[in-house]
Order: structure tokens, then C-alpha cells, then sequence
């Protein structure tokens, strides 16, 4: 990936030749992105990565077909072709075991620093000694908090939030500064532990999804110059194609490690994350979550032995609700119906005031990293007091008779927590509070404990689940939304099986179950994927038609009103994504349309000067290559050249006085490997070269490394057409020929930001885009 901070070879997300500062619209459908008005687009399209403005660009997925890499291809023995795919299946399984790794220490490192705290709390609760024991539960959560917001505001800024849209976004072909960098999977992983430990309202399964992308990233470098790590088998993943697919496998490695999910993983890589998909694809990613598997299954049975600490059995193992019988009736159905319907009214309201505090929290973390570090110390505090006060709202509550030596708790965790009430009885608020996230959602969906919430703790329960999760995703912390959905999701569905008790006859616990889901179908607007990972992570195969037909309902009320939280988070960001279906009004605009002059071209054997010059006053990374005679019968697009090829061609200085083909001589000189995309960005760069005024003057032959297979369109065609073709086919640059003869070869060239409603509009500002 390309470092944009060293770099300043960026294209401009753009035609060729087009510079455009960014336009406001009135419109309300095209919504101001979280760039501020006082953010001048002046060098290349620019995005929100982890609070900070960084440059983007996008990946050159196209398989490049000129005469060296054909060589190579032409050249390459069984041997080595087999070579190539066992290394594949190797990375493969590298990546589920290290994610699996990752995952356990995640959890082990969780379960750990939250049980001290927890622990340490209840024994000044037990002494009766409140303030110590809120002063001691609120500084070692503002102690994690701020190390958490520490490692993100000054380290790495892109591992702060989810990382899925990131994730999301790349997988899409968008290359942004360092949202898989080593840097942000360090800190990625241990603030994610320091901040679900500090007890915010938020997940670690985001979280895992990005670090599994960023280790299939590290994995997947094709080797290292710098670390001498330059093993020749390597040199085949020195492309984007191949590391989109490993980091394909990371996203899935990561949802499995995080539920223990791996067929949901697989599921949730097709249907949320990847925009290109095949065969082959499904077979690795599948065999990737089956690795992440076995290895948690196996770190599990060893802390079964009692030498992990406090880890228990929260994080990595199902929650096991299936011991209540999922018998329905026609009533139970019309139940389901309506959790449904309010998962996806919550979850769209849910998304809409996500928005809000995320455009509000943009510009307090504008203000540099010691304001992130305010930002969620506040926050920590206020989670603290809710965490700590509430429970005091609740009332004591006698222990059932039966359960004489579970309650009430007095360990880290357990269903029946003691708090401040006297013997034999227990608060149930303390029990959800006063618990790590993943024993907290085990009490609500455990069956047969009718009896054990009161309705007005579930109540406070989700509400202040709501509005922590809420006010929490934003702050620079690595923060998961799927286990904050859960808790409020299980909390309303369990609150509505305590309403309807003696109308129905599923048990609380499934509704609890039915609850989550409805609300994750509601934020989320996944089904296939996200109703699997329920049912592998509570082990209830029975409730299928129910998790089903809630998540349908969910989803359809709640595309009513908006998007999903990672589409709108993708889109504030201004991360420049290309859905998988053109908008309406593009059916009414042809693909020359939207290219603009000047066009900027090279001949076959070009001046050096003029290369170099034009890679120093542009940012475009693909420079059509035009061919007129002597070298061809008339004037013809011979194909495309890429700057990154440019760059390593003029640094190997293999120039010629007189302008002649010398494409024999750069084959001899030049491997295909020496024009691979290097890892983490490190290519040449056009400060490094050193080209003297009498090798301005020579000429280079362009035609051995220019592509000569471009995917190009005829200029009539519509762009909406053009718009499916270029995603579909995961395109950085799109020709646009002319229909009639007799004219120039080429029209002008599409790049994804021609397909961006922003820059259309501002072409046509008459355009009506609801129609």
C-alpha cells in the first residue's frame, strides 16, 4: 500500500488532465461527506482515515498484459506454477492461525484485566466501602481509557473505530494511508483490549475483523527489501489482486475468531465486505475460518485446566441457548413480526444519531490527539457512572430458594451479583452491568430465568445501552457496534417475551435471541451471514425460521429510511465507494460525458523530458499510450502505461539518442518482478531519480511495459452501463474510444471519481438525482 505521506505520486481520482476543487451541493440527497467546507481537494481525492485527512487512490486490480509480464508468464515451469498455489494455501493457513492467536490472547487479555477490576470492586463492595469501590472500578477504567486513546491518537491514528468500512472500502479497491499498516494492527490489537477491559460499550468483533485484514496485509507483503526478506517465491503476490484475496480471507478469519463462526465468517466476507467474488475464493476463505476454529478449540481445552486466570468461557465459546424448546404457534409469529418491525425502527434511528455524533466528534478530533484523549476520557467517566450508579436504582431482590449456592455471586462473574443489597438477595441491574460484555449477553439469553430481570432493570438496561453504544463509536478507541447492538437488541426482545409471558409460548431467553438479531438486521441490514452467526454462536439450529424471518422484517423497514451504520460510515468518511448498481439519472448520460480535457498522452518512444515532466505536474497513474506512424499505419491506441512502470523504467536509465524502438534491449535488461507493486508503498519515487539535462533530451521506448489489452468502451455507451462494467470488473482506469473513425484514438479516460455522484453533479448540477 501506498504510503501518502512520503509519496507524491498520487493520481487524482480523476480524468486524465482533470483537477476540480469540490463542490457543495444543495441537494439534500448528496450529503456533505465528514470533510469539512475548509478541506480543499487540490492534489487527489482525499478521505477521513482513522480522524485524519489523508490522500487516497485505488487499486490496480486489472491484470496487466504487456510483453515483459507475458514473457514471464510464457517462462513460468510447472514447478513454479505449483509453487504458486501451494504458497497460496500456505498463506491461507497462516493467516487463520495467527487471527486465531490473536482472538485468544484478545480474549485472555479481556477476561484478565477485567476480572482484576471487577474483583477489586466487589471486595470494597463487600466491605461496604461504596466510594472506595467506585473511585477504584472509575480510575482503572480511565487508566485503560487512556491508553487505549493514546495508542490511537499518536501512533495510529486509522485503528481508532470499527475498521470495517475500512476494511470494506479496500476490498472495494480504495488504498488509503495505513488502514493495514503494521503500526495499526499493533495498536488495533491492544487497544482494542484496553478499551473493551476499561468497560465502554463496545465490542472487540470489529476490531478482529480488521486486525485479520491486517495480518492476511502483513502476511501477503510479497517479502521485504528492507528486512531482506526477499524470497523469490514471494514475488508472485507483489500484486493487488492477489493481496485483495488474502485480505478477503483476514476479514473471515476475523469474524470467526471473534464468535467462532466460521461458516458465518465466510458469509459475512461474501455478503458485507468483498465487492468482487469467485470460486476459488470461497474455497480459502472457508479453509482459513476452519483453521481459526480448530486453534480456538484447542486454546480452549488447554485454559479448561486452569492455568489462563480468570479467563472463563466468555468470548470463545457459544452462548448454548438451546435448552428451551422452540415450539411456536401462529401468536408467537405475529410476536416475532413485531420485533421486527421495532428492530428496524430502533436500528435506523440508531444509525441516524450515529451519524450525528460522528460528524460532531470529527470536529473535536480535529483539534489533535490530546482532544481525542479528552474526548474519551469524558466518556469513560460518564460509562463509569452509568455502570456503577444505575444498579443503585434497582431493588434488592430475594434469591430463588432453589439456587441457595449460586446466589449470590460473589466471584468476577455470575448471574446474580450482590451489589450493595443484604444477604440472600441480589441486584439484577449489577448482574448485567457488573459483567464482561460477553457474560452479560449470556444472562440475557440464558432460557428459563422469567423471573430473574425485573421489567423496569431491562428497560434501564437498554436504554443505557442505546445511548452508550451511541454516544461511545467515534471516540479514538478501537470499537466494535456488533456487541452493543446484541446487549440492547437482547435486552428490548427479552423486555417484549416478559410482556407478552403468558401469551407465548417461546421462552424469554429466545426472545432475547429473536431481539439481537432484529436489532442487528436493523443497524447492520445483513441476513444470510449474520443470521448463520447467530445460530453457530448460540447453538440453536431451531430457531432458524424465526432468526429469518425477524432479520427480513428488520432489514426491509429499515432500508426505509436509511442505509446501513457501515454504508454511512463509508460515505461521511468520503471514501469514494461504487455500489454494486448505477443510480437512475446515469442512464440519462453517455461515458463522454463525464471525461474532461486536457488529456495528457505519450507517445511510443517518448522524450524522457516529457516524462518526467509530466509525472512531476500531474498525480495520474495511467497515461494512454498512442502509436503513430512510422511505428503504425496510422494513428492508434497502442494501450496504457502506469506511472508506478514509468518511474522504475526512468530510474533504469536505459535511454537511446535517437528516437527508435529499442523494446529488445529493455526485455534483456528489465524482469517483470523489477515492475511489481512493492510492499507497504516502498517503490521509486521521483525524488530519487537523477536525470541530467542531456538524458532529457533521449528517448525511451515505452512499448514493452505498456499494457496493451486496456478495457475500453465506445463513447455512446451509458454510464450506467459503464459504471456496473467498471466495478464489476474492479477497474482503475476505463478507456473511452471514439465511435466515429477519423478522429484522435482516444476520448479520454474514466477512473472512479467520474463515477462519483459529486463529481457528476457538479458536471451537471440540472440533474434531478431522486428520479
Amino acid at each position: 500500500m501506498m504510503d501518502a505521506r512520503e509519496e507524491n505520486d498520487i493520481e487524482i481520482e480523476g480524468m486524465i488532465g482533470y483537477e476540480r476543487k469540490g463542490s457543495e451541493f444543495s441537494d439534500q440527497m448528496i450529503k456533505e461527506p465528514l470533510l469539512l467546507k475548509s478541506r480543499i481537494n487540490n492534489t487527489s481525492q482525499i478521505a477521513i482515515v482513522g480522524a485524519n485527512v489523508c490522500p487516497i487512490e485505488s487499486l490496480d486490480y486489472e491484470i496487466v498484459e504487456n510483453d515483459l509480464f507475458k514473457q514471464d508468464w510464457r517462462s513460468r515451469r510447472k514447478v513454479e506454477i505449483f509453487q504458486y498455489v501451494v504458497l497460496k494455501w500456505t498463506l491461507a493457513l497462516l493467516i487463520g492461525l495467527a487471527t486465531g492467536v490473536v482472538a485468544f490472547f484478545n480474549n485472555l487479555a479481556v477476561e484478565n484485566i477485567a476480572g482484576f477490576k471487577l474483583l477489586l470492586t466487589n471486595n470494597f463492595m463487600l466491605k461496604e466501602k461504596y466510594y472506595f469501590a467506585f473511585l477504584s472500578f472509575a480510575g482503572c477504567n480511565v487508566a485503560l481509557a487512556i491508553a487505549a486513546a493514546a495508542l490511537c491518537a499518536y501512533i495510529a491514528p486509522a485503528a481508532a473505530g470499527s475498521g470495517i468500512p475500512e476494511v470494506k472500502a479496500y476490498l472495494n479497491g480504495i488504498d488509503a494511508h495505513s488502514i493495514l499498516a503494521p503500526g495499526t494492527l499493533f495498536v488495533k490489537i491492544f487497544g482494542s483490549i484496553f478499551g473493551v477491559a476499561a468497560g465502554f460499550v463496545v465490542g472487540k468483533e470489529g476490531p478482529m475483523v480488521h486486525t485479520g485484514a491486517c495480518i492476511a496485509n502483513l502476511l501477503g507483503q510479497g517479502g521485504s527489501r528492507k528486512y531482506h526478506l526477499t524470497w523469490k517465491w514471494l514475488r508472485y503476490f507483489k500484486n493487488d489482486r492477489d493481496r485483495r484475496d488474502l485480505i478477503t480471507c483476514g476479514a473471515a478469519a476475523g469474524v470467526a475468531a471473534a464468535f467462532r463462526a466460521p461458516v458465518g465468517g465466510v458469509l459475512f466476507a461474501l455478503e458485507e465486505v468483498a465487492s468482487w467474488w469467485r470460486s476459488a475464493l470461497l474455497w480459502r476463505t472457508f479453509f482459513t475460518t476452519a483453521v481459526v476454529a480448530v486453534v480456538l478449540r484447542g486454546f480452549i481445552e488447554f485454559c479448561r485446566s486452569g492455568k489462563c486466570g480468570l479467563f472463563g468461557q466468555g468470548g470463545l465459546i457459544m452462548f448454548d441457548v438451546n435448552s428451551a424448546k422452540a415450539m411456536y404457534s401462529t401468536q408467537d409469529l405475529l410476536a416475532v413480526i413485531f420485533l421486527g418491525v421495532l428492530g428496524g425502527l430502533l436500528g435506523s434511528f440508531y444509525n441516524y444519531l450515529v451519524d450525528k455524533v460522528l460528524r460532531t466528534y470529527s470536529i473535536i478530533n480535529e483539534k489533535g490527539p490530546s482532544f481525542k484523549v479528552l474526548l474519551v476520557i469524558i466518556i469513560s467517566l460518564l460509562t463509569s457512572c452509568c455502570t456503577y450508579g444505575l444498579p443503585w436504582l434497582s431493588p434488592c431482590i430475594p434469591c430463588p430458594p432453589h439456587l441457595q449456592d449460586q446466589c449470590p455471586t460473589v466471584g468476577r462473574s455470575g448471574n446474580y451479583k450482590n451489589f450493595q443489597c443484604p444477604p440472600n438477595h441480589y441486584n439484577d441491574l449489577a448482574s448485567l452491568f457488573f459483567n464482561t460484555n460477553d457474560d452479560a449477553i449470556r444472562n440475557l439469553l440464558t432460557s428459563g430465568t422469567e423471573k430473574r430481570f425485573l421489567l423496569s432493570s431491562l428497560f434501564v438496561f437498554f436504554a443505557a445501552m442505546y445511548v452508550l453504544g451511541i454516544i461511545t463509536y467515534g471516540i479514538a478507541i478501537p470499537s466494535g457496534l456488533f456487541i452493543p447492538v446484541i446487549l440492547a437488541g437482547a435486552s428490548y426482545g427479552r423486555l417484549v417475551g416478559s410482556f407478552l409471558g403468558s401469551l407465548s409460548e417461546l421462552d424469554v431467553g429466545l426472545f432475547a435471541l429473536l431481539g439481537a438479531a432484529s436489532f442487528l438486521g436493523g443497524t447492520m441490514r445483513m441476513t444470510v451471514s449474520l443470521c448463520v452467526i447467530l445460530l453457530e454462536l448460540t447453538n440453536d439450529l431451531l430457531m432458524l425460521p424465526l432468526v429469518m424471518l425477524v432479520l427480513l422484517i428488520s432489514k426491509t423497514v429499515a432500508d426505509c429510511f436509511n442505509k446501513g451504520v457501515y454504508d454511512q460510515i463509508v460515505k461521511m468518511k468520503g471514501l469514494p465507494y461504487l455500489e454494486a448498481h448505477a443510480e437512475p439519472y446515469m442512464r440519462h448520460l453517455v461515458a463522454s460525458d463525464v471525461v474532461s480535457g486536457p488529456l495528457v498522452t505519450f507517445s511510443g518512444v517518448e522524450k524522457v523530458g516529457n516524462i518526467y515532466h509530466t509525472l512531476k505536474n500531474t498525480r495520474h497513474n495511467g497515461f494512454p499510450v498512442i502509436d503513430e506512424p512510422p511505428y503504425s499505419s496510422a494513428q492508434e491506441l497502442y494501450g496504457l502505461v502506469l506511472r508506478s512502470h514509468l518511474l522504475v523504467l526512468l530510474k533504469g536509465k536505459k535511454f537511446s539518442k535517437q528516437r527508435n524502438m529499442t523494446g529488445s534491449t529493455i526485455m534483456t535488461i528489465f524482469k517483470a518482478h523489477d515492475f511489481a507493486k512493492p510492499g507497504s508503498g516502498k517503490g521509486p519515487k521521483l525524488e530519487d531519480l537523477d536525470i541530467t539535462e542531456e538524458e532529457m533530451e533521449m528517448y525511451v521506448d515505452l512499448h514493452p511495459i505498456t499494457n496493451t489489452s486496456p478495457y475500453t468502451v465506445v463513447e455512446s455507451m451509458s454510464l450506467a452501463k459503464a459504471a456496473v462494467l467498471f466495478r464489476q470488473l474492479g477497474l482503475r482506469h476505463l478507456c473511452v474510444v471514439p465511435k466515429t473513425p477519423g478522429r484522435p484514438s482516444i476520448v479520454g479516460t474514466l477512473t472512479r471519481h467520474d463515477f462519483m455522484p459529486e463529481h457528476i453533479l457538479g458536471l451537471y448540477p440540472h440533474i434531478n438525482p431522486h428520479k
